[in-house]
Parts: C-alpha cells; sequence; structure tokens
C-alpha cells in the first residue's frame, strides 16, 4: 500500500506516511488515493483544494467552519516546515478540547487528516512554507469561525512563543465562549 495511517491520540486524526520513491532524478509519491484512505475510515467527498504561503514564525488559525458547512482536511507541507495543530471540538467527543501537534514539512511528507468538529491551526517554523490541503466542504465565509490560538485550557505548547497572527486571529474566543455560544458541534 503506498500509505500507512498511524492514529494520533485523538483517534479520528490520522497522521498519512506517504510511500516515497526516491532517486538521483527525485521523487514520486501519491498524495491521495480514495479508495485506500476509505479503507483507513477517511470517508469523504473532497471538492476543493486550498494553498498558502507564509514566512517564519506567521501562525494561521486556529479556523473552522460551523455546520452545515463544516470541513474535514488533509494537511499537507510541500515547502518548508509547520506544526499542524488540531483541536477537538465535539461537544460528547472523549477527547473534547484536546489538541494533538505534528510537525509537517517537505522533508518528512507527511500528511494530517483532521475530520469536521475540529478546530485547525498551524505555525510556520522555516524561512518560509507553502501548506496545501483538501477540503470536504466549499468555504462559506458566513460559517467562518475560529478558536483563540493561546487559549489557556486548551494550552497548545507552541514552538513560538509570539507568533505573527492576523488581526482576525488575534480576536478569536476562547473555548470555554465558544461552548457558552454554543458553537462547538
Amino acid at each position: 500500500m503506498p500509505f500507512e495511517f498511524r492514529r494520533m491520540d485523538i483517534p479520528d486524526v490520522v497522521l498519512i506516511i506517504p510511500k516515497v520513491f526516491e532517486d538521483e532524478r527525485g521523487f514520486f509519491m501519491e498524495t491521495y488515493k480514495k479508495p485506500d484512505f476509505e479503507r483507513a475510515g477517511i470517508r469523504g467527498n473532497f471538492v476543493q483544494d486550498n494553498h498558502s504561503r507564509s514566512r517564519y514564525g506567521v501562525l494561521r488559525g486556529l479556523h473552522f467552519q460551523r455546520e452545515p458547512y463544516a470541513q474535514a482536511k488533509i494537511v499537507r507541507c510541500v515547502r518548508g516546515v509547520i506544526y499542524d495543530v488540531a483541536v477537538d471540538l465535539r461537544r460528547n467527543s472523549k477527547t473534547f478540547g484536546k489538541y494533538v501537534g505534528v510537525i509537517l514539512s517537505e522533508f518528512n511528507k507527511y500528511m494530517l487528516y483532521i475530520p469536521r468538529g475540529f478546530a485547525h491551526g498551524f505555525l510556520v517554523l522555516s524561512e518560509e512554507a507553502e501548506v496545501i490541503y483538501k477540503v470536504d466542504n466549499l468555504y462559506a465565509p458566513e460559517y467562518e469561525a475560529g478558536l483563540i490560538w493561546n487559549d489557556p485550557d486548551v494550552g497548545i505548547k507552541w514552538p513560538i512563543e509570539e507568533p505573527i497572527l492576523s488581526e482576525k486571529d488575534k480576536k478569536w474566543p476562547t473555548l470555554r465562549e465558544l461552548v457558552e455560544k454554543n458553537l462547538v458541534f
């Protein structure tokens, strides 16, 4: 099989390790093969691909979309190095409010599957990074939401203490505020 699928500490989040064929010419790898992903429990009709480029220290997130536009994602760093994070916002989950984080890079070629019901964000650890990700629902700006990156109740251990944030990402609510406003899944 061209992929290894590893369940993370939050089992619904899956680290995807592709089989890479390298030689003096370069490399080849499959990045998505629906039947293999479905056998691993990753189902969905991926309908949109996104691509971002960011400089060192930029933190994008923590983002999610509310129902009915919630999105599952398959995230891949094609240039540089990022610390990628998923936070469980599923109210009835045993891991509600917990997070997993993993290094994705052009070097390890790992990918991360994040199901619906999670906030997602990443921090750039290299001079620049380019990130490509598939989503299984279209972007709908009126359903966009987020979780503040440094929520003390979630306690993400980011590798950089003072990241560069957009104005929007500086103002997301805390997990407690999301629960109070009934904005969790």
